[in-house]
């Protein structure tokens, strides 16, 4: 029986670690097919019509620029990521000291390797994205299959790679502090949920600070260029052009990699936490124990296979790009379905109790919850492509609204952002109710898991948005003609949307792991029970309700500062630009230094908010007030997200939506540009950095749970008030 056990927990592993070994293979293999396409202008296809309309430029012109834009944009970014990663550094080094002190050191040091995997993840996502941009670019030149094609194995080595790491790296942990503490379950993945706290609190600086760089940058360039001088997007006279273009990676693909590493590390830490709590069957079964981790492994597995199948998909045409997007998401999806099952049957024993006192369950009963965030997961994208994409009716109605003016276009725009939120709400209460039936709070921490499971194949849609938003850019700077720009705007599009749909999971998934943690935090804390009749809590639900709103307020105040700054630059180099004489040429380096200041003078304000209020109530207000503060946040926090996501995704579709009517030069267009500019900051700083305020301050507080405890009176309150009201 023991060898049956100790052979059962050998290839337990190996269902880990093989999975891990083999997404990175598939990351290095698509990496190489994007390396492998040759920057050459397509020697002997292309004809002189493919160039600018109005232009008399060459191929050899064009190929040159396309190069060197490719190559400023890279380095953009990069100057950007070591500056953000110095500061990061700083902060990762004090708050680790913190963390020694107030949790143990081994919290610590799982807190610095989940902040270095997070920096890592990050920065090969950089890598990939903009050695991709050009390439896109180049490729839909030739054709509209090529270009989608190298825009899906960028994403896709985001993907597989971001996962299979983040993977690797927390199963490693947990095997080396293993035998070096041995200690019992839970106090071992007590220790190990640092890496959750390490991997999120690098992913709320990297959003803020890169959506701060990338909307200063895109207001500045939209408002300047745009509204002031009737150019068009990307035109290469405007300085803002080459900081917009950097913006969109270290936002959208740095920031967003590390929002999604944060959720995947946090769901799966809760579930270790929970499950190894006194009284749980899974204790001292290893298999069992890692059925958490091999959700995230079939995954990866899943996400293989279902980039075989949707290889074989032809997008030879812009009207089949949404279609193919959508069909990598469902594909992942139902292949995963299986998976689950298989995995939870090989693992689980045939009748368990996760907590004291509570039903004996089944594998297949543990099926359910997982299966209710996967199936809510592909809803959830269903409903913000229905309201942010312009192939359906809210969009066009938005557009519709703009032929009046630029405010009934915003009104709607609004109005659309938050009956969005009415399914997606469902959808996560719906499974908080049958996972919290079936499981407790453990299912509601293998539904966030199970709402991650397609994670590979989310990252890999999500980072296809601002590749091929760079593609465009690229195209339009290089002197590509109109037809080659249609092409590349129908990949934005499309993108726009699957953006959408990729902050919709990681909202959802957020409010599924705050709740796990939030349970997590109660279990080490000892909070009994939370009455919303207790003064405590309630005052905390009430502090943690505007917490979302001041951060909103911060982040998109920052974005207007920043957007000024860019204004002004811009209309100063426009007098030497485009009134000069002779013409100066843009200085695209000070527009960058602008958004890079920026961000990283901007985003410390929002972070110490979210890191310090948890703390701030455990001490102040005691553990239920803290308890409170989470609930009060995680509630207030989702409305916001979702809403302000899909307005912001919305208006910017209506503006693609003007364009395809071929718009530009009316009312109409001006008016969604101007909606559009409104929406930047919402879709794309402090909406998507809503869903990391909800885990990051859960986590925080499960991390710091027993110093809480110990802080607080026997009634939950602030021990340091009893003791003043007691002399």
């Amino acid at each position: 029986m023991a060898d049956t056990m100790a052979n059962k927990d050998h290839l337990t592993n190996l269902a880990i670690v093989v999975p891990g070994i083999l997404g990175l293979i598939g990351a290095a293999i698509q990496w190489k097919r994007v390396s492998a396409v040759q920057m050459n202008g397509h020697p002997g296809k292309l004809k002189e019509k493919l160039l600018k309309d109005d232009g008399d430029a060459d191929k050899e012109d064009a190929l040159e620029m396309m190069v060197k834009i490719g190559q400023i944009i890279a380095d953009g970014a990069m100057d950007f990521l070591v500056a953000e990663y110095k500061v990061l550094s700083v902060f990762t080094v004090i708050f680790a000291v913190i963390v020694t002190f107030a949790a143990d050191k081994w919290a610590a040091l799982s807190f610095v390797i989940g902040a270095a995997t997070s920096t890592v993840s990050g920065f090969l996502g950089m890598q990939i994205a903009t050695q991709s941009n050009s390439k896109t670019a180049h490729e839909c030149w030739d054709n509209c299959e090529k270009g989608y094609r190298v825009a899906i194995w960028g994403g896709s080595v985001m993907g597989l790679s971001l996962v299979s790491l983040g993977l690797l790296v927390l199963f490693a942990l947990i095997v080396i502090l293993k035998p070096i503490l041995d200690v019992d379950d839970e106090t071992l993945f007590e220790a190990v949920a640092g890496y959750g706290l390490g991997g999120s609190s690098i992913a709320l600086f990297g959003r803020v600070g890169g959506g701060i760089y990338t909307k200063a940058a895109d207001v500045g360039a939209d408002l300047s260029g745009k509204i002031d001088e009737g150019m068009d997007e990307d035109d290469i006279r405007n300085p803002a052009c080459i900081a917009d273009n950097v913006g969109d990676n270290v936002g959208d693909i740095a920031g967003m990699g590390a929002d999604l590493f944060g959720s995947f590390a946090e769901s799966t830490c809760a579930a270790l936490v929970i499950g190894s709590a006194a009284g749980s069957d899974l204790i001292g079964n290893w298999s069992a124990t890692m059925f958490p981790l091999l959700i995230s492994s079939s995954g990866i597995v899943c996400g293989i296979l279902t980039l075989m199948i949707c290889s074989c998909q032809s997008v030879n045409h812009t009207d089949k790009v949404e279609f193919a997007l959508k069909m990598i998401l469902v594909v992942s999806t139902v292949i995963e379905t299986p998976f689950v099952y298989l995995a939870a049957t090989w693992t689980l024993p045939d009748h368990f109790v996760v907590e004291a006192g509570g039903p004996s369950r089944t594998p297949l009963q543990a099926c359910y919850p997982v299966w209710f965030g996967l199936w809510s997961g592909l809803l959830i994208g269903f409903v913000t492509e229905y309201y942010t994409s312009f192939s359906y009716k809210p969009v066009r109605d938005i557009a519709q609204q703009q032929k009046t003016s630029a405010a009934t276009g915003i009104i709607f725009g609004l109005a659309v952002g938050y009956m969005s939120c009415v399914v997606p709400v469902f959808c996560i209460a719906g499974t908080v109710l049958v996972a919290h039936k079936i499981l407790g709070m453990y299912g509601v921490a293998l539904g966030a898991l199970g709402m991650l499971s397609t994670i590979t194949m989310g990252l890999t849609i999500d980072a296809y948005g601002p590749i091929s938003d760079n593609a465009g850019g690229i195209a339009e700077m290089s002197g590509l003609s109109s037809k080659v720009r249609a092409i590349t705007d129908a990949l934005d599009a499309a993108g726009n949307t699957t953006a959408a749909i990729g902050k919709g999971f990681a909202i959802g998934s957020a409010a599924l792991v705050s709740l796990a943690l939030f349970g997590a935090y109660c279990v080490r804390a000892n909070v009994t029970k939370v009455d919303a009749l207790d003064p405590w809590t309630f005052t905390g639900l009430l502090i943690g309700a505007m917490i979302p709103y001041a951060f909103a307020a911060l982040t998109m105040r920052s974005v207007a500062y920043a957007a000024t700054d860019m204004v002004e630059e811009c209309r100063r180099q426009f007098e030497g630009i485009l009134r000069g004489n002779p013409p100066v040429a843009p200085d695209y380096t000070r527009c960058i230094v602008i958004s890079t200041q920026a961000s990283l003078r901007e985003m410390i304000a929002p972070g110490l908010l979210v890191i310090l209020s948890p703390i701030a109530a455990g001490f102040c207000i005691g553990k239920n007030g803290c308890a409170g503060l989470l609930i009060g946040g995680m509630i207030s926090a989702v409305q916001m997200a979702i809403s302000m996501s899909n307005t912001g995704g919305a208006w910017d579709n209506a503006k693609k939506y003007a364009e395809k009517c071929k718009a530009k030069g009316t009312a109409q267009y001006q008016n969604a540009v101007i909606g559009d500019t409104v929406g930047d900051p919402m879709k794309d700083t402090s909406g998507p950095a809503l869903n990391i305020v909800m885990k990051l301050s859960a986590i925080i507080s499960l991390v710091f749970g027993s110093s809480i405890a110990s802080w607080s009176a026997a009634d939950g309150g602030p021990l340091w008030l009893e003791r003043v009201l007691a002399q």
